[in-house]
């Protein structure tokens, strides 16, 4: 069955799924992009480490907290001998520095393997502010805006901080924001609401050649299907992010809908 919403899914959003369907999207984009450019450009997916931050808000390293247990003896042995007590010991966290691998897409031309466009899929990481991922993001993207290397920069997550823009992006769920090398600060801001299909949009390529295209709504229903969303899903859980007044009643009869033309294919 396809997903009871007509763009993105909502459901999809939540941290014990979004790893998983960024993961597929990305494969999807790619999917869809190679027939288009072969064979003058390479696509090609790449990763980007980030160190990820603790519940409590701390980032990076996580300090050690110790717990000690309750000391005790062994009890004698029934053959006799000697009692020996031996105290617990202590449970304690290691210290490591947390990291999360980032995938993005890179297209790159073939003969030179010139850096062309890279393409990027929001993971929420990169959307909490003040945190590691999110400054080393900003980083990487500052660095691609002082070069030639056009910029697509998918948001499908509701939650989270929005990326730095010099003007207010305009209202809408999901963005799609297309930064052309050549016509920096201005770049095309596709937007659309829980509502909305996902649009298709252009990806630029070296001057003189023709943009491709995504079909984000096709690319999205063909992950959905294979990944068997409609079956795997909980659609009976609350939402994370929780949704806007304006939309529970929506969704919710939305997925009323669903859950009974579910009952009734089994």
């Amino acid at each position: 069955m396809p997903s009871p919403f007509p763009g993105m899914d909502p459901f999809l959003e939540s941290p014990s799924e979004w790893a998983t369907f960024h993961g597929l999207f990305l494969h999807g984009l790619l999917e869809a992009l190679v027939p288009q450019v072969r064979p003058r450009y390479l696509v090609r997916a790449q990763t980007q480490v980030y160190v990820l931050e603790e519940t409590d808000g701390h980032v990076g390293i996580i300090i050690p907290d110790v717990l000690v247990a309750e000391g005790g003896s062994l009890s004698p042995p029934e053959s006799g001998g000697v009692s020996v007590a031996v105290a617990a010991p202590a449970i304690a966290r290691l210290a490591f520095v947390q990291k999360q691998k980032q995938a993005y897409l890179e297209i790159r031309e073939r003969e030179t393997r010139r850096l062309v466009t890279v393409i990027e899929v929001l993971p929420p990481s990169n959307k909490r502010k003040g945190s590691d991922a999110w400054g080393d993001y900003l980083k990487r993207r500052d660095a691609i805006f002082s070069s030639d290397v056009h910029l697509v920069e998918l948001d499908l997550l509701r939650g989270g901080e929005r990326m730095p823009m010099g003007d207010p992006l305009p209202s809408g769920d999901y963005y799609a924001i297309i930064s052309r090398s050549y016509r920096r600060p201005f770049c095309e801001v596709y937007a659309w609401t829980l509502c909305d299909p996902m649009p298709t949009i252009p990806v630029p390529l070296l001057k003189g050649d023709p943009d491709a295209v995504l079909n984000l709504q096709e690319i999205f229903t063909t992950v959905y299907e294979r990944a068997g969303y409609d079956y795997s899903l909980d659609y009976t859980r609350p939402l994370e992010p929780p949704l806007r007044l304006e939309d529970a009643d929506w969704v919710k009869e939305k997925v009323k809908a669903f859950l009974a033309a579910q009952r009734q294919g089994r």
